[in-house]
């Protein structure tokens, strides 16, 4: 099990391959290398916002919208308290992200098994290509030993300079990114008494999902059964594992091979559950 709480977490600005200043708390992160690596993170956008160009990646994103608006294409916005499945090799954008949005967050190596690029290779590289060029507007641009100016996508840049290799987009299995609205599911029982459960989606033949779980004060929930990484943020109450009290906006990952977990709710407690594709 992992745990990471994002009252004790820094804001750490994200590197200039965008423009703007996007501050993010990295709460959790799975294994480089492996094809379900991940990066959960709670972003607030700074002053003068926030914006990329329309753009697409090579890995999977589940988006959960925490306070105000978040303009995720022309014309298309998500509301506070919404989701969004952001698939593998599907265009979105242009993004203009309002100054104080806040939202989680969870980027992970999608069915094709392409994997996720860890912060630490993203950064690095972006560092080196800002010796060679400059990033404006979501763009890199930089000029050959001909003097030929080259354009690129920022994030396409920063993957093939941390891989040295040329970036392949997975064919996508969706034609757009998918919204979801949780106010219009209902709650169903969960097999562990006074517990329910909101499944939104399951996604790909990996059987990515995500979905909200609701305790009463006092259940008992057990986290660990799921066959892939299962990842709970808590959205709203307590709990308590292990002897030991978490508050609102916390962060685990129970992994299979963790195994099974109790996790007690001192008061009413809900989740945002997200299950990483099997491989």
């Amino acid at each position: 099990m992992k745990v990471s709480e994002a009252s004790t977490a820094d804001y750490g600005v994200v590197g200039s391959m965008r423009a703007g200043v996007l501050e993010q708390k990295f709460l959790l992160t799975g294994e480089d290398g492996s094809p379900n690596n991940y990066l959960l993170n709670v972003g607030r956008t700074g002053t003068g916002g926030w914006s990329t160009p329309r753009h697409k990646h090579n890995f999977d994103q589940i988006r959960y919208v925490i306070k105000g608006t978040y303009p995720y294409a022309k014309g298309k916005s998500m509301a506070e308290g919404s989701v969004g499945y952001f698939p593998e090799g599907v265009y979105y954008g242009p993004q203009d992200r309002p100054e104080g949005l806040e939202m989680l967050v969870c980027q992970f190596g999608g069915a094709s098994g392409s994997g996720y690029l860890s912060v630490n290779e993203r950064e690095a590289a972006n560092a080196r290509l800002k010796e060679k060029g400059d990033f404006k507007d979501g763009v890199f641009t930089y000029f050959d030993e001909s003097g030929k100016r080259h354009n690129q996508d920022g994030f396409e840049a920063c993957y093939e300079e941390a891989t040295g290799r040329k970036m392949i987009y997975p064919k996508p299995r969706y034609d757009d990114v998918i919204m979801m609205n949780p106010e219009n599911y209902e709650w169903v029982p969960d097999a562990s008494p006074r517990v329910e459960r909101k499944w939104l989606g399951s996604f790909t033949e990996r059987d990515a999902r995500v979905g909200f779980l609701r305790l009463e004060a006092d259940a008992t929930f057990t986290a660990g059964e799921q066959p892939s990484t299962e990842i709970l943020f808590l959205t709203k109450g307590s709990v308590e594992i292990d002897d030991r009290r978490y508050g609102p906006h916390t962060a685990f990952e129970f992994s299979p091979a963790d195994g099974r977990k109790p996790i007690k709710a001192t008061e009413p407690t809900e989740f945002l559950c997200i299950v990483l594709p099997k491989f």
